[in-house]
């Protein structure tokens, strides 16, 4: 792992395979660190003639903490937010997507094929949005367009995950396996064991709530993409499993008809994550996805 200059910030990273091979940039979710893109996963997409990079967003992992904005005020955001009002968070998400482009060009990568997921997804829409030359093509996995008005989540999901983390090592380990089996994918069994030690691993590395925090302002404060992804001639490929309880795939479906000529895979018994049993289907969907596209 190695960290970098870039955007203004201090962004932590990890690349694997031939830099020679296709430009791969991934972007984790909401409160996800790099390592949240499991080492097998990466090594299979290397694999498939991919030059993969991996990085923590700002306010996660090893990457800058915006601890001076302090954590936001939820009530005020959801307030400002219902009554359709300009929502002054400490960062949104085209900062995020600033700091992708920065990272990359620290790279030396003018171009490069970005997938995000969750949150990421968000991310790399904005990538394509502000700067649509620099991406080769775009991979959304398990997002949305932010039209508030598709798929929102089930009101039990989100007072499920609107409950914070424990602070304390053990606890939040549980917190975090409890919050899997409810966003999970039915269609594919949970390894407890693995889980547990993902999340031990995570709480070790980097542990901010508060980052997380911050993370999710920008979220509810993101603009509704779809009327500028309408304009998009970005090769797209949307993945999005049949059984997400948090981004409902009807939120996969309207990003892929917003999207001119987009790709759309659905996998059935996927949750709001990338289970081990689908890794197989989503590298393949995105190895034959990026091959298709000219350097």
């Amino acid at each position: 792992m190695a960290s970098i200059q870039a955007n203004g910030i201090t962004i932590e990273y990890d690349t694997f395979g031939d830099r020679a091979g296709r430009p791969l940039l991934l972007i984790m979710g909401l409160g996800g660190q790099m390592i949240h893109w499991d080492e097998a996963f990466c090594r299979d997409l290397a694999g498939r003639g991919h030059f993969v990079i991996r990085f923590d967003n700002r306010d996660v992992g090893l990457s800058t903490h915006f601890d001076q904005a302090g954590v936001p005020r939820f009530q005020e955001v959801m307030a400002a937010a219902a009554r359709g009002e300009r929502i002054e968070v400490p960062y949104s998400l085209d900062d995020m997507a600033d700091d992708a482009f920065g990272l990359l060009d620290g790279l030396g990568l003018p171009r490069a094929h970005v997938c995000g997921a969750s949150m990421g997804g968000m991310i790399a829409q904005a990538m394509a949005i502000r700067h649509p030359a620099r991406l080769l093509s775009l991979i959304s996995i398990m997002s949305r367009t932010g039209d508030p008005a598709v798929a929102v989540p089930a009101p039990e999901v989100m007072a499920a995950l609107s409950t914070p983390a424990p602070v304390e090592r053990e606890a939040f380990i549980e917190h975090t396996v409890k919050m899997q089996r409810i966003v999970g994918s039915p269609g594919f069994p949970l390894n407890e064991q693995d889980a547990r030690e993902r999340a031990a691993r995570a709480f070790d590395r980097a542990f901010d709530p508060a980052g997380v925090a911050r993370q999710m302002a920008a979220v509810m404060a993101q603009s509704n993409r779809k009327p500028a992804l309408a304009s998009l001639r970005v090769p797209t490929l949307v993945i999005h499993g049949s059984s997400d309880p948090l981004v409902p795939v009807e939120a996969g479906y309207d990003t892929a008809q917003a999207v001119p000529g987009a790709e759309m895979l659905v996998i059935e018994g996927m949750g709001h994550e990338m289970p081990k049993g689908a890794w197989p289907r989503i590298v393949e969907a995105i190895s034959a996805h990026t091959a298709k596209v000219q350097r």
